[in-house]
């Protein structure tokens, strides 16, 4: 069994709701993704699927990256990635899994599914998720998480 790569992005800066009640993306929110998509695409980085929560703002950074890094399966709804669900879903469907994915979600759930995923212990929040910020963690085949890397857009801009 080969290494898995999962790669944990939170969503791009969001409108305020009173300025879009759907809450896309702002252009500075479009700018910042663009960036750490083309580090990805750079870096080589290839996944089967993209998933994202839903929610628009997550959906439109899904799809900014899906237009760099070009997954084999396109981009997909899934459940259980909205800011408040259960991280130990995903955490039992990614011990199963054997594709390299991409997560595009929100907080605080990133940050319990990165802690029960490398610790065990969701509430510990070991990683400092930021806006359009690309986290690559790696599964080894004794099933134990690192992280690989990160990036922010802040780093490549």
């Amino acid at each position: 069994m080969n290494a898995v790569l999962l790669y944990l992005v939170q969503h791009a800066e969001a409108k305020k709701e009173g300025e879009d009640p759907e809450r896309g993306l702002t252009d500075k929110g479009f700018r910042d993704i663009a960036l750490t998509a083309l580090f990805a695409h750079d870096q080589g980085v290839a996944v089967d699927r993209i998933y994202h929560s839903g929610i628009t703002r997550a959906q439109q950074t899904a799809q900014a990256l899906a237009d760099q890094v070009h997954p084999k399966e396109g981009v997909s709804e899934a459940d259980w990635l909205a800011p408040m669900d259960d991280p130990k879903i995903w955490v039992e469907r990614l011990s199963h899994m054997h594709e390299d994915l991409m997560l595009v979600s929100h907080l605080p759930y990133l940050a319990k599914l990165a802690s029960l995923l490398l610790c065990g212990d969701g509430s510990k929040n070991i990683l400092d998720f930021k806006k359009a910020r690309i986290v690559c963690l790696k599964r080894f085949d004794d099933g134990h998480w690192a992280v690989e890397w990160m990036v922010t857009p802040e780093m490549v801009g």
